[in-house]
């Protein structure tokens, strides 16, 4: 599976670089996510931008991102789905579980955002 990963301070960019999310690439895909998560980072923006099409199994990966970076406060966007892979995220009532933005400067302010909730939290319970 080809992809690349852009480490920031407070977020990974993980951008496949496939046309396909299928059965073939989703066990690799589980296993990369689940690896960034394991350095440490909270959140991850996954860059769904190059990818043009997605069956069950490419969801499930993306689901298994999910619970694992939501898991720890953290959070896992889906930025810039094409046409046909948000048809299938609505089909599946994905679209209630996926925090799904247009964009990667949209995908970063949710984290922002989200960062500083997160913090107004903790001080609260302080």
């Amino acid at each position: 599976m080809k992809y690349t990963v852009d480490k920031k301070e407070q977020y990974v960019v993980f951008t496949p670089m496939e046309e396909k999310l299928d059965s073939a690439l989703s066990p690799k895909l589980k296993s990369e996510l689940l690896t960034v998560h394991a350095e440490g980072y909270n959140n991850l923006i996954i860059d769904m931008s190059q990818v043009k099409y997605a069956d069950s199994s490419g969801l499930s990966a993306l689901l298994v991102g999910n619970r694992e970076f939501s898991r720890n406060g953290g959070i896992f966007i889906i930025a810039a789905p094409q046409e046909h892979v948000m048809k299938l995220i609505k089909i599946s009532m994905l679209d209630k579980v996926f925090n799904i933005v247009d964009t990667l400067e949209e995908a970063a302010e949710a984290i922002f955002i989200h960062e500083i909730d997160g913090t107004e939290e903790e001080e609260e319970e302080d």
